[in-house]
């Protein structure tokens, strides 16, 4: 294989950097040609690791010679006599995309390892090229192996990941072998309890990228958050020859067609005046076509340009005061069944969205699908991005902090272009304690290094004021630090009942906006009962409105994004007839069907528009 210099690439300021290793060689690679390897493949439900450590618990591709008892070998028999007992050919195939939970019945409940093949035939274009894997996602941990080499190691659930395969690769008979472990771990982000489904396997697209022997390997272009009047940002290029490269960045509809110089590391910052644009925004979410061109490669983005600001308790975007009306997604395709994946998944869930009457959605637990966020910049939507902090984390693990960090900064790197992401979100619901406001402070730190033109927060826990259970308040040293206090709150259905919201009034110390990131109840679709009754569309519908009503009343509030749009799975839920292994707190239910509080939601934003 091929070696490249990894140099560092600065992120949005000349003090900021951020080493790419090779998991991260190629970066902004959703408007790249490519050649699927989405489909059928091979897999092997392996509990015991069978295929990766020896029976003295010796991790093969950590030896001196795995032999044929290694799964990611793909060995096959040479004589009758030889004995190798697994056979990729002979075992059951599965699709890719997609989680092996809803797929196969057998694996429902199924948390460990299972290994993928996929064979395949691949002729380069031109003999200079290099040639990368792309990984969308997987779930948790992969091992990836290309013709019996290991590639490298990936953790991390919901984020992109790729691997220089350029002289691995045959004109045919090729086999891509990964190792798949979604077992939740105590030390892992998110760790061991969640209220959602850890669906395992290759849950999103797999592609081979083609790219010239030179690549433009990342970028972000901007507006200046201090000057709405310039555009800023930073190209980098990577391969054996980036010193002093001519880069054209084209923006044909801004009459801008500049050259940049790229320093010995192939790094150029990025710096134009620009005029008479149009910004994005929810009414006019306008896109330009962005080129970036070298003597090699050439990309074409579309950016919008915004800026989004905090101002003593507004939130202003483009420099006027916005409300977020909002809810809360699971990526999850709950018709079909399965972790959502597809564009076609990504529009379904933003359209509702959209026709509930949200500007804004929450983006839950985890980062979601690209298709999901180049989408919103589309449809004129913003979008809360989380990080998968949730409950209860080892703060006090370095270990743990820096799969934290990793997972974030390789959100913020996918991202950082897309007009629509307003707000980087550090955890959510997490306990108190000196680690973990080390442990977010820390990460909040990062963030404000590696993009400091978006607003930053987390979902918090309110508490009652002075002992006042009559008044909350959010005591938690984090409102101090993020940009945006966001908490959740579920009065009228894990707190009392939905008319206790009357006798409850807020109070904030900080001269911050404040969110609403979560409330809500469950119900049963087709559940009709009186409004008391729990689990029963009346029910739910009885606590929206007391919610919005008590809504009304809450100072500095800037927007709110209930819980949460569509039912969704979770192993934590088991009321026989209501739950059956469901979260039933979404306005539509988990065949598509609305229920009667979506109907109060959507009259409540439609009486907002009507009202601006």
């Amino acid at each position: 294989m091929k070696t490249y210099i990894l140099s560092i690439a600065v992120m949005l300021c000349a003090n900021t950097a951020h080493l790419f290793s090779q998991e991260h060689l190629l970066v902004n690679a959703y408007n790249r040609a490519s050649f699927s390897l989405n489909g059928e493949w091979k897999y092997i439900v392996d509990p015991y690791e069978t295929g990766f450590y020896s029976f003295h618990s010796v991790q093969y591709d950590k030896s001196d010679y795995p032999g044929v008892a290694a799964y990611y070998t793909n060995s096959k028999p040479k004589t009758k006599s030889d004995l190798i007992e697994y056979d990729f050919d002979l075992s059951d195939s599965i699709r890719v995309p997609g989680d092996w939970n809803s797929q196969k019945e057998k694996l429902f409940y199924y948390e460990g390892t299972v290994w993928y093949k996929k064979s395949f035939g691949y002729a380069k274009t031109q003999i200079t090229n290099r040639v990368f894997v792309y990984f969308d996602a997987v779930n948790y941990q992969a091992d990836v192996y290309l013709n019996g080499r290991k590639l490298g190691v990936h953790i991390g659930g919901f984020t992109p990941f790729n691997f220089e395969v350029t002289d691995l690769l045959k004109a045919k008979d090729n086999f891509l072998i990964v190792k798949v472990d979604n077992n939740r771990k105590r030390e892992g982000i998110p760790a061991l309890n969640t209220d959602w489904w850890n669906y395992g396997g290759i849950t999103r697209d797999v592609k081979l990228i083609e790219t010239p022997a030179q690549i433009i390997q990342d970028y972000s272009i901007q507006l200046d958050p201090n000057n709405t009047s310039r555009l800023r940002g930073f190209v980098k290029l990577n391969g054996s020859k980036v010193r002093e490269t001519t880069v054209r960045i084209n923006i044909l509809e801004l009459a801008l067609n500049k050259d940049i110089v790229t320093d010995t590391s192939g790094f150029a910052h990025v710096q134009f005046a620009v005029h008479k644009i149009k910004y994005w925004s929810n009414n006019n979410p306008h896109l330009y076509a962005v080129s970036l061109r070298t003597p090699e490669d050439e990309i074409v983005d579309h950016i919008g340009f915004r800026s989004i600001k905090a101002s003593g308790e507004n939130i202003l975007l483009n420099g006027k005061k916005i409300y977020l009306e909002g809810i809360c997604i699971h990526e999850e395709n709950a018709i079909r069944g399965g972790r959502a994946y597809s564009f076609e998944d990504a529009q379904q869930l933003l359209t509702w969205a959209k026709e509930l009457g949200c500007n804004y959605v929450r983006l839950a637990h985890y980062p979601h699908n690209e298709h999901m966020v180049r989408l919103a910049d589309k449809m004129g939507i913003l979008v809360w991005e989380e990080n998968p902090v949730y409950w209860t984390i080892l703060f006090e693990n370095e270990a743990t902090y820096q799969n934290a960090e990793n997972q974030l900064t390789e959100v913020i790197t996918r991202d950082k272009n897309r007009a629509s992401v307003i707000i980087w979100s550090m955890a959510n619901e997490t306990p108190l304690s000196k680690a973990r406001n080390r442990f977010l402070s820390r990460l909040a730190a990062k963030t404000r290094q590696l993009d400091p033109t978006r607003l930053i927060s987390a979902a918090l826990l309110q508490n009652n004021f002075n002992g006042n259970s009559n008044i909350k308040t959010i005591d938690d040293p984090m409102a101090d630090v993020v940009d945006v206090i966001s908490f959740n709150q579920y009065l009228g259905w894990y707190d009392g009942l939905p008319k206790n919201c009357r006798d409850v009034t807020w109070k904030f110390l900080q001269n911050k906006p404040v969110l609403m990131s979560e409330f809500g109840g469950s119900a049963k679709q087709g559940f009709h009962a009186d409004s008391l009754t729990r689990f029963s569309e009346e029910y739910q519908e009885y606590l929206y409105r007391e919610t919005l009503e008590m809504i009304k009343r809450i100072p500095q509030l800037q927007g709110f994004s209930p819980w949460i749009l569509v039912d969704f799975r979770s192993p934590r839920r088991n009321l026989p007839g209501m739950q059956d292994g469901w979260n039933r707190k979404g306005l539509i239910s988990s065949d598509g069907v609305k229920k009667k509080a979506y109907y109060v939601l959507k009259n409540y934003y439609d009486e907002l528009s009507f009202k601006k």
